[in-house]
C-alpha cells in the first residue's frame, strides 16, 4: 500500500511537472519573438511560418504519438518529449540564422505536441478516481505557468549573466532546460498500462465507426475553438468596438485566463458530481451566454467576456475525463482521434472569425469606419455561439447515452 501511495505521488509529479513545462514553453514566445525578428532580420511571412510551425508540429505530435506509446510505453514516450524540449533549447541558443532558429522551433513544438498527447494518455490511466477532478487540476497548471509565462520571459531575457544580458537564447535555453525535472520521477515511477477491461480494445476504425466519438470531437472542436478564439479577438474587439486602450483591453483579457484559471482549480469536483456529459453542457452554454450577453449590453457588460472563462475552462479536461471513461480500452487512440481532428477545426475556427467580422464589415456595414463595430460583433457572437453549440451537441449526447444505458465510470451521466 505504501510502495502504490509512493508510485502515486511520483507520477503526480511527472503529470503536474509536465504540464507547468507545457505551459511555460508555449508562451515564451511572446516577449522573444520581436527581438528574434530584428536580430535575425526576419519578414513577417518569415515570422508567420515559424510560428506556424506550432500547429505542423502538433498535428505530426498527434498522429503517431498513441502508436509511440503503445510501442515504447507510456514512460518512454513521456521521457522522449522532455528530452527533445531539451535539446531544442540548446539548439536555439546555438542557432546562427533562420534555418537554424527553424528546426529549432520545429522540434520544440514536435515535443510539445508529444508531450500534450502523451500527458492526456499518462494522466486517463493515471486518474482512476475522481478523473474530473484531477484532471481539470493537471490543467489548472498549465493555466497558471501560461500566466507567468510571459512576465517571466520578458524578465530573464534582461537578467545580466557572467557580465552580459541573458537574451532570448538564454531565457529559451534556461527555461526548456527544466524539462529536465520531470525525467527524473519518470524513471522512477511506474506507469500504468492502458486498462484491462472487457470488451473490444478501442480501434481508429471503430472509433470513425462510432456516432458517440464524433459527437465527442464536436464538442471538444466547439469548445476549445470558442476558447482560443476568445484568447485572440478579445483585445481586438475591445480595442476597435470600445477604443479601449491596449494596456486596458489587455488587463480583461488577463481577468479573463485569472477565471478560466481559477475554474479549472475549483470545478473539478463538480464534473465527478454531476457527470462529464452534463457538465461540459451547462458550463459552456454558460460561457456562450456570457459572451453574447457582453455584446448586446454594450461596453458596460465588458467583464461578461472576462467571466466567460469560468465556463470555458473545464471543457478541455472534462472532455479528457469522458474520453477515459467512455473508452477505457484504448485511450490513447481516442485521444489521438479526438485531439487530431480538434486541431484541424481550430485552425479552421480561426480563420472563419476573420472572414466574418470582415465580410459582415463590408457587406451590411457598407465598409464604413463607423459601422465596423458591427462586424466585430458578428464575429465575436460567432464566438459565443460556438460555445453554445458545444453546449447543444452536449445534451444531444447525453440523450444517446441515456437511452443506451451507459454512465461515466461512477458518476451518473
Amino acid at each position: 500500500m505504501e510502495n502504490h501511495r509512493f508510485n502515486y505521488i511520483v507520477l503526480l509529479f511527472v503529470v503536474f511537472g509536465g504540464f507547468l513545462i507545457f505551459g511555460l514553453s508555449e508562451n515564451i514566445k511572446g516577449p522573444a519573438l520581436p527581438i528574434m525578428q530584428s536580430d535575425f532580420k526576419l519578414k513577417e511571412s518569415q515570422l508567420g511560418v515559424l510560428l506556424s510551425l506550432n500547429s505542423l508540429g502538433y498535428l505530426l505530435a498527434c498522429s503517431f504519438t498513441s502508436s509511440l506509446s503503445n510501442k515504447v510505453g507510456i514512460k518512454w514516450t513521456g521521457i522522449l518529449a522532455f528530452i527533445s524540449m531539451v535539446l531544442a533549447g540548446i539548439f536555439m541558443y546555438l542557432s546562427n540564422g533562420y534555418t537554424s532558429l527553424t528546426l529549432s522551433y520545429f522540434m520544440l513544438y514536435l515535443g510539445n505536441g508529444i508531450l500534450e498527447i502523451g500527458l492526456g494518455i499518462m494522466a486517463a490511466r493515471i486518474f482512476t478516481k475522481n478523473t474530473g477532478t484531477m484532471m481539470n487540476l493537471s490543467h489548472f497548471f498549465y493555466g497558471l505557468s501560461s500566466i507567468v509565462a510571459p512576465v517571466l520571459g520578458a524578465s530573464m531575457m534582461g537578467w545580466d549573466v557572467l557580465g552580459g544580458e541573458l537574451g532570448w537564447r538564454g531565457m529559451y535555453l534556461m527555461i526548456l532546460s527544466l524539462a529536465i525535472l520531470p525525467i527524473i520521477p519518470s524513471l522512477i515511477g511506474k506507469f500504468p498500462d492502458d486498462h484491462q477491461q472487457n470488451g473490444e480494445s478501442t480501434s481508429m476504425r471503430n472509433l470513425i465507426r462510432d456516432p458517440i466519438a464524433w459527437m465527442i470531437v464536436a464538442i471538444l472542436s466547439f469548445g476549445v475553438v470558442s476558447e482560443l478564439s476568445i484568447g485572440s479577438w478579445l483585445v481586438y474587439f475591445l480595442e476597435n468596438a470600445y477604443d479601449w486602450s491596449i494596456k486596458k483591453a489587455s488587463e480583461m483579457l488577463s481577468l479573463f485566463f485569472l477565471f478560466f484559471t481559477l475554474s479549472r482549480l475549483f470545478v473539478g469536483p463538480i464534473t465527478d458530481k454531476i457527470g462529464y456529459t452534463l457538465s461540459i453542457m451547462i458550463f459552456s452554454g454558460f460561457s456562450g451566454v456570457c459572451s453574447l450577453a457582453a455584446i448586446f449590453s454594450g461596453e458596460n457588460g465588458a467583464i461578461l467576456f472576462a467571466i466567460a472563462g469560468i465556463g470555458i475552462a473545464p471543457i478541455y479536461p472534462t472532455v479528457m475525463a469522458l474520453l477515459s471513461k467512455q473508452y477505457p480500452k484504448g485511450v490513447g487512440t481516442a485521444i489521438t482521434f479526438t485531439v487530431t481532428l480538434m486541431g484541424i477545426a481550430s485552425v479552421v475556427g480561426n480563420l472563419l472569425v476573420g472572414f466574418i467580422i470582415d465580410f459582415v464589415y463590408k457587406k451590411i456595414g457598407q465598409g464604413s469606419v463607423e459601422n465596423k463595430i458591427i462586424g466585430l460583433q458578428a464575429g465575436y457572437m460567432f464566438i459565443g455561439g460556438l460555445a453554445i453549440l458545444c453546449s447543444v451537441c452536449c445534451m444531444l449526447l447525453y440523450r444517446i447515452l441515456r437511452k443506451r444505458n451507459q454512465d461515466e465510470g461512477n458518476e451518473m451521466i
